[in-house]
C-alpha cells in the first residue's frame, strides 16, 4: 500500500508541476510594445496597381488603434490614394479611404495580420464613384515604427480588361511605412 501511495503522490505533484509550468509560461507571453489604450500613426503608402488604365498608386494615411488586449487591436484607418494612370490619354484616379479592420499579433509582439474593410470615396476627375474595399495586409511593427505589406481591392472602380472591354473592380499590392505613438 505505501508504494501505491507514493505512486499517486508522485505522479500528483508531476501533473500540478505541469500545470504550474503552463501557468507561468502563459505570462511570458505579454507583448512589450502594446499596451491596452488608443495609438495613433501616420504613414506613408506606395504600391503598384494590377489592374488597367493604372500603375502606380500613392498616398498617405492616418490610423487610430485601440488594444483590446496584448495582442488583439481595432483600427480606423483613412486618408488619401491616388492612383496614376499608365497611359497618357487617361485621368488620375484620387480617392478618400474610410476602413475599419482588426489586427492580431501573430509571433511575439511585432509581427501581424490584419484585416481591413470600408469604403473608397472617389474626389478627383468628377468620378462619382464609391467603391466597396476589402484589405488584407501582414507587417511588423515596433513602439514606433510600422511596415506593412497588403493587398487591396476596390470592387466598383472600372478597370480595362485585356480584350479592351471595360469592367469592376481594381486591386493594388502596396507597401506601408508609419510612425506611431501612444495617445
Amino acid at each position: 500500500m505505501k508504494t501505491t501511495t507514493k505512486i499517486k503522490t508522485l505522479l500528483v505533484l508531476a501533473i500540478s508541476t505541469f500545470f504550474a509550468n503552463t501557468s507561468s509560461a502563459q505570462d511570458n507571453t505579454t507583448a512589450k510594445n502594446y499596451d491596452q489604450g488608443f495609438r495613433l500613426g501616420v504613414g506613408l503608402n506606395a504600391g503598384y496597381a494590377i489592374n488597367d488604365p493604372y500603375k502606380l498608386a500613392l498616398g498617405a494615411d492616418a490610423r487610430l488603434q485601440y488594444d483590446l488586449s496584448k495582442r488583439y487591436s481595432l483600427t480606423l484607418t483613412t486618408g488619401f490614394t491616388n492612383l496614376f494612370v499608365s497611359k497618357a490619354d487617361g485621368s488620375d484616379l484620387g480617392f478618400i479611404p474610410a476602413k475599419a479592420g482588426f489586427k492580431a499579433f501573430i509571433w511575439n509582439d511585432q509581427f501581424y495580420v490584419m484585416g481591413e474593410a470600408g469604403a473608397a470615396f472617389a474626389v478627383t476627375n468628377d468620378y462619382n464613384k464609391t467603391s466597396f474595399l476589402m484589405a488584407p495586409s501582414i507587417g511588423y511593427a515596433t513602439k514606433y515604427i510600422d511596415v506593412s505589406l497588403r493587398y487591396e481591392h476596390y470592387s466598383d472602380f472600372t478597370k480595362f480588361n485585356n480584350n479592351g472591354t471595360v469592367g469592376k473592380g481594381i486591386g493594388q499590392v502596396g507597401v506601408r511605412l508609419a510612425y506611431g505613438f501612444q495617445l
